[in-house]
């Protein structure tokens, strides 16, 4: 086995060899993602899906995209492009509600700048 093994290695052009190092690379930023929320969710003693997660998803699931077109896999394409819509939007309505949270700056009617929140006014 070690030597079918070192001939399939030796078999592999340089480009063919970074690829599969891409490809490798990809699938630990893919699965990176289910570690995130299994400890999000054990530290919270409930299912949750932390935000790192989507950015995980999206960036394993481009460089998979690009590792499965390198491959020219139809289905591997399809599979991972669908999922970059799904983790897209994700981030998407992540993006906006932190939008929606913070809100317009206060702007004071007579101009004079406002203290930030947790600041003291002096009296």
């Amino acid at each position: 086995m070690a030597a079918s093994l070192a001939q399939w290695w030796a078999d592999k052009s340089a480009a063919e060899l970074i690829w599969l190092g891409i490809g490798l690379f990809a699938q630990l930023m893919f699965s990176m993602r289910f570690l995130i929320q299994w400890i999000a969710t054990e530290r919270a003693r409930a299912s949750i899906v932390p935000e790192t997660f989507w950015y995980f998803s999206f960036l394993g699931g481009l460089m998979l995209l690009s590792y499965a077109i390198h491959r020219m896999d139809p289905v591997f394409i399809i599979g991972q492009a669908t999922g970059l819509i799904i983790y897209s939007r994700n981030i998407y309505f992540i993006w906006q509600g932190k939008r929606v949270d913070e809100g317009p700056p206060e702007v004071p009617l007579d101009g004079e700048a406002t203290p930030s929140k947790g600041s003291k006014q002096a009296v």
